[in-house]
């Protein structure tokens, strides 16, 4: 089997593998079909077997899917080549991200490695690949190592080939979130359903999340009556499943307010990301969704440095600072250099038990620092029937986090071949402007982009321009605690932004 023209390398995203895995979409051609599948898999075996020193007949690896079309094809390919290099493989059917790393430290499993199929909040053509060992989810440098592998395809398959298993993994991951809910709650009268009482309705777009309803919640006692897009469908069609789309806020927040539920659940596609709704149909998302798992985190351990990404608001620094007593560590954008951040704090000494992205990638120390939505909104299960026995709401615990007035985020086209180049350029660029604006200043301990604070009267808040990681972007940021401050902000920027070659800037930027 060799596919000498193709591109392995294009495949590559951070940590990720990704590719189109189907047609129907005008401009994007297949580059995930079955065979690059089986190759991958068989990529990953060989990677195992010299990074643990086992021979590849001793291993097991663990593969799941989220709802995607291609999902199945797909999986049947990767646990053909991993058979095909004498490796047993467990198909796990429909699962979640989180759920596939569990199968490598879960006791009657013990997966020598696992395999995501995936492509998060991506649309229905695209799918991809998620690795994890029992260390965790693998690195950059390990993708690039297995791309490599892949392309060259000097691994022989072996004599024997290994054994597919099928397995209900998700049910196991999910028992294991209803015991860690009843034990956190302890409640002396309802241990066995805590969550009694409380109407919870969940949104899982169609994605893999919908387990959590009926597996999780019902066992819990909760009425989830209302809860919708539960069953998998790969084209998506009622919204994205991703907490950080507009419309699918919107639809889980309409749900609790129809149904007058007490606490809404919105998942992504493979359920790594989630954000929740309080009674009242807010949303507690982004930011409030930070300020409400750092009080919990800093209840149980206080003085936690708290890891964001760098987009977060000046008044959750203050909240978690002032009203909290923990540390903000304003970091990177990206989930995976949040994480490693918060791990190499600990490592040095300064305690960190959480580390957690505006996009809903919240990762704790105490659940080796996964990224996982359903863990994460089980943690503010706990707190919200602690409240409800208290007579209390769960958003009393930010009541005091200020919050800006207005934010919007702008994404700003690169137009040249060397986007890199061409973006640090700007940003440098915007850095010699803001030296000469009144009441601009430079944020400090910055650690990509540029912040700056805006000071004046008619602005007051911030804005951060960085490149994107992946992409020839830069997206803006801008925050005001004024009204009319954005678009006083965006008007000086537009100007900026408009003298500079290379650049397509957004329609609603140059109109704001």
């Amino acid at each position: 089997m060799t596919l000498t023209a193709f591109n392995w390398p294009q495949l590559q995203n951070g940590s990720d593998i990704r590719g189109v895995a189907l047609e129907g979409v005008e401009g994007e051609a297949v580059n995930l079909t079955p065979e690059i599948a089986q190759i991958l898999g068989m990529a990953f075996v060989h990677w195992l077997s010299q990074t643990l020193n086992k021979s590849t007949s001793e291993l097991t690896v663990g593969v799941g899917r989220d709802s995607r079309i291609s999902g199945p094809t797909l999986m049947d390919a990767v646990l053909a080549g991993i058979t095909k290099m004498g490796s047993n493989g467990y198909n796990f059917g429909l699962a979640s991200t989180p759920a596939m790393f569990k199968s490598t430290v879960t006791d009657g499993f013990n997966c020598d490695g696992a395999i995501m199929l995936t492509a998060s909040h991506l649309p229905f053509n695209r799918n991809g690949l998620k690795f994890f060992t029992a260390q965790g989810g693998l690195g950059k440098g390990d993708i690039t190592q297995i791309l490599s592998l892949a392309a060259e395809q000097t691994f022989e398959k072996a004599a024997d080939p290994g054994q597919v298993s099928e397995h209900n993994f998700i049910g196991v991951y999910a028992a294991e979130l209803v015991s860690q809910i009843r034990a956190a709650v302890n409640h002396p009268d309802q241990f066995e359903q805590p969550l009694q009482g409380l109407h919870i309705v969940v949104d899982a777009g169609n994605g893999a999340g919908g387990f959590y309803a009926e597996q999780v919640l019902k066992p819990l006692g909760a009425d989830i009556t209302g809860s919708q897009f539960l069953d998998p469908d790969g084209t998506f069609p009622n919204h994205i499943p991703n907490p950080e789309n507009k419309e699918a806020m919107a639809a889980i927040c309409q749900a609790v307010t129809e149904q007058q539920a007490d606490f809404g659940i919105i998942f992504d596609t493979d359920v790594d990301r989630a954000a929740a709704v309080d009674h009242l149909g807010q949303d507690l998302n982004r930011n409030r969704l930070i300020a409400l798992i750092s009080a919990v985190v800093l209840r149980e351990h206080p003085g936690s440095t708290i890891v964001t990404d760098s987009i977060t608001s000046d008044g959750l620094s203050q909240f978690i600072g002032d009203e909290l007593g923990g540390v903000h560590h304003r970091f990177k954008r990206g989930y995976k250099n949040v994480i490693n951040e918060s791990v190499r704090l600990n490592q040095s000494g300064q305690e960190s038990w959480l580390a957690i992205e505006t996009s809903g990638h919240g990762a704790m120390k105490e659940n080796y620092f996964l990224d996982d939505g359903a863990y994460l909104i089980s943690k503010l299960l706990v707190e919200l029937a602690k409240s409800k026995m208290a007579g209390r709401n769960i958003t009393d615990l930010i009541a005091n986090l200020t919050e800006p007035q207005e934010s919007e985020e702008y994404r700003i086209k690169i137009q040249t071949d060397d986007f890199k180049a061409h973006g640090n350029s700007v940003i440098s660029k915007l850095e010699e402007f803001a030296g000469q604006q009144t009441d601009w200043q430079i944020v400090p301990n910055n650690y990509e982009g540029i912040r700056i604070a805006l000071n004046s009267p008619s602005e007051q808040g911030w804005l951060l321009l960085r490149l994107s990681l992946h992409d020839p972007v830069l997206p803006l940021n801008i925050e005001s605690n004024v009204e009319g401050g954005v678009a006083s902000i965006s008007a000086k920027l537009t100007s900026f932004f408009q003298s500079i070659d290379g650049l397509n800037l957004p329609p609603e930027l140059i109109s704001s």
